[in-house]
């Protein structure tokens, strides 16, 4: 009974989660969920004969993804420390069986578990899942985060078993995240510089490597770079993405009267920001683009504003993990990057996406809610001793003030 009322003193001692923050992640899901419906009707009225299948999807996704929000809101983030290890080796386990012959396929990757009706994607999970362990990680090797075998080693080894891993799917991308997540956190951490531009240089080359002597990668580089030569083949998505984004020109075509959902494949899951771009148009994508920037500095913030070390690596893991699957979303609708797989926080199509995302906002809001922790407790309660003891001593000084006043002779009154 006593630690459920330590845990329950501890929680309520928390004040409000960041406004700002929670509005953006609450109208992204909505968001989200219309962008969603506009940009597959068409498929789910063709394939499925509903036209608000993806819709309801979506939003019991939506739903539940608020839920899981709010409820990691309210937990306190220190509870999750002895979580690490059991969330790293579950999610290392469902992403083996994904690569060895359990995975759903889908797109010519096996990144998906089916249970049922279910889609589990557990790359999705892996990313936050190495934010926990790496911030964990590094608050209790602090003192030793310079040295290459301490600070530096056990943390590559682990983000390169889980991109070896998304790679088998294969998920080039999700391996790309993993490995900026990995080196933006070592870098807030305080490790050496020198090792961290060298983990850079060969992230690069194996990058390099990974698509020249991979057929397929090369295939698409190259349209790619040549994208009007194969606007029917290879390069016919990224093509009509980019169309997409021109039709909307200024205010664009207006929300569901986009053209570009006949033409483009799977316009409601990786590539929602140019069915964005097309019917709320150039504005609509600046002001999208504002929204992830907003998050990610309240993220940042929150980070620098938390009481430990533990939570700033968090909030700034977690604040990265949105920037940069959102830049890269849009730079690959935009045709700026080859296609690469990542959805748009909180707006694409997907179940294990967006309950993963929301999850990751409602840690990040309760790191964002100000507390008073035990060190602040005490100060709080020490300041309150004091003063009552100050009062007490006034009112003992003042009692014998009055008592020798009783004492003293009655002064004598002249004739």
């Amino acid at each position: 009974m006593k630690r459920v009322a330590d845990f329950l003193r501890v929680t309520t001692r928390q004040g409000r989660v960041d406004p700002v923050l929670a509005a953006l992640a609450i109208a992204l899901v909505g968001f989200g969920v219309v962008m969603v419906y506009s940009a597959s009707v068409i498929e789910a009225t063709a394939v499925f004969r509903d036209s608000q299948y993806f819709l309801k999807r979506q939003a019991v996704y939506g739903a539940a993804g608020l839920c899981v929000m709010y409820l990691a809101s309210r937990i306190d983030y220190h509870k999750l420390r002895p979580l690490t290890y059991p969330v790293l080796g579950v999610v290392v386990v469902l992403m083996i069986m994904s690569v060895v012959g359990f995975g759903h396929t889908g797109g010519g990757a096996a990144r998906w578990l089916r249970l049922g009706p279910i889609h589990i994607q557990p790359s999705e999970a892996a990313k936050l899942a190495l934010v926990f362990w790496l911030a964990y990680s590094l608050e209790k090797k602090r003192e030793k985060v310079k040295t290459f075998s301490i600070g530096m080693l056990p943390h590559l080894i682990t983000a390169g078993g889980l991109m070896l891993l998304c790679l088998k799917q294969p998920d080039f991308g999700g391996a790309v995240v993993l490995l900026f997540l990995t080196f933006t956190l070592l870098f807030v951490a305080g490790a050496r510089l020198g090792y961290l531009l060298g983990v850079a240089m060969l992230g690069a080359v194996a990058a390099a490597w990974l698509v020249r002597f991979t057929s397929y990668r090369w295939e698409r580089m190259l349209a790619w770079f040549n994208m009007a030569e194969h606007r029917q083949d290879l390069a016919y998505q990224p093509f009509q993405s980019v169309m997409s984004f021109g039709s909307g020109e200024v205010t664009g075509m207006g929300l569901g009267k986009g053209l570009q959902v006949l033409y483009l494949p799977e316009a409601h899951t990786d590539f929602v920001s140019a069915i964005i771009g097309e019917e709320l148009g150039f504005i609509g994508i600046l002001g999208l683009i504002a929204v992830y920037l907003v998050i990610v500095a309240r993220g940042v913030r929150a980070a620098l504003a938390a009481e430990d070390d533990y939570g700033s690596y968090i909030a700034f893991g977690i604040a990265v993990l949105f920037g940069a699957q959102a830049l890269v979303n849009l730079s690959v609708s935009m045709a700026m990057l080859p296609t690469k797989g990542l959805t748009l926080p909180f707006v694409s199509y997907g179940g294990s996406s967006l309950l993963v995302n929301c999850a990751a906002m409602g840690v990040l809001l309760n790191i964002s809610r100000p507390r008073l922790g035990p060190a602040n407790v005490r100060r709080e309660d020490a300041t309150v001793d004091a003063e009552a003891s100050a009062a007490v001593v006034s009112a003992a000084e003042f009692s014998k003030e009055k008592k020798a006043k009783k004492r003293a002779p009655a002064a004598e009154v002249p004739a």
